[in-house]
């Protein structure tokens, strides 16, 4: 399906939140964040270590290891994790709460020491500086009015890469401002998308 579905609740959802046995899991994560504003440096730097990892993945994978991911990633404190050796990158590796990729662990290592050497708030600042003028994006009505990447992802990875961060390429950047509410990509009909324009609204 590709167009909002109406749960045995009553309730209008985009397809992704209502996915058969995951559908608790992504039920919730769909109501409950998904699309929200994110602000904060740390919370914006697990946002975006998250969709790292889950790129080649299902989200569904991610979701349910989160708590690990933030047990063994110093709960994503960017000035915790940028201060992380071999050695810790070499534990990551046998820490089956996580995904054991290599290159992905490297990753984020480097993307907070990257992070840290920023002024605070500057991460939350460089990130939001790139969501697009919301009263120009026409709701989408099905999956279909959804690109995976957009112009405004373009330069946000562009940019991301320049100052030295890793994993973040256009595809990964919008899933990030997708999650973190730079865009409202909930269907036009779904129950969650006001609510998430009137949190963007203040």
């Amino acid at each position: 399906m590709t167009s909002v579905i109406t749960a045995p609740d009553g309730v209008p959802r985009c397809p992704w939140g209502m996915e058969s046995e995951k559908m608790a899991d992504y039920r919730t994560y769909h109501d409950t964040e998904w699309g929200l504003p994110v602000h904060g440096d740390d919370a914006l730097f697990e946002r975006m270590s998250l969709e790292a990892f889950q790129s080649g993945l299902s989200w569904i994978t991610i979701l349910r290891r989160r708590e690990g991911f933030r047990a063994a990633f110093a709960d994503f404190r960017i000035e915790a994790v940028a201060r992380f050796t071999d050695e810790d990158a070499e534990r990551l590796l046998t820490d089956a709460r996580i995904i054991r990729n290599r290159a992905k662990i490297h990753a984020v290592i480097n993307n907070a020491r990257v992070a840290a050497a920023l002024e605070p708030g500057e991460l939350d600042r460089l990130i939001w500086s790139y969501a697009p003028e919301r009263a120009v994006r026409p709701a989408p009505r099905t999956l279909a009015d959804v690109a995976p990447v957009t112009p405004e992802s373009t330069a946000l990875a562009k940019d991301l890469k320049k100052r030295g961060f890793r994993f973040v390429g256009p595809t990964t950047a919008y899933a990030t401002m997708q999650a973190c509410g730079l865009v409202n990509d909930h269907l036009a009909d779904c129950h969650v998308r006001d609510a998430v324009e009137a949190a963007a609204q203040g």
